[in-house]
């Protein structure tokens, strides 16, 4: 197993214990929408999302940018990987809100985000 692997599993589990986190589900609906698309056009949209929403620091609607309802399958998973507001991001995975995120803190959140549909669409 890789390390970013080990990570991205380490911190799945740490968002599971949380009760807020695990409250975060795909529905029927959202589960059928990413098995049509397939994983590969969910990890599109996906890192079109992080990079038009929260890529920026200290985003001005910070904490309002991303839906809870099920719009789409990324934005509940954002939620329950707490990668939703740049807020979070530092809070869960100490990634300062004040600097632009680097490609490769994208990569994370998208990688993060993606692990967790995958759980959710078994």
């Amino acid at each position: 197993m890789t390390i970013r692997k080990e990570i991205i599993n380490n911190k799945l589990y740490e968002l599971s214990l949380s009760k807020f986190r695990s409250s975060f589900h795909l529905n029927k609906k959202m589960k059928e929408y990413t098995k049509k698309k397939g994983l590969v056009t969910i990890t599109k949209h996906t890192y079109d999302f992080i990079n038009m929403r929260l890529k920026e620091k200290n985003p001005i609607n910070d904490g309002k940018q991303t839906p809870m309802k099920q719009v789409h399958p990324t934005f509940i998973a954002q939620h329950a990987c707490a990668c939703c507001c740049r807020s979070c991001l530092e809070k869960w995975h100490n990634i300062p809100r004040e600097k632009e995120l680097s490609n490769n803190e994208i990569n994370y959140i998208v990688e993060l985000i993606i692990e967790w549909i995958k759980t959710e669409i078994k």
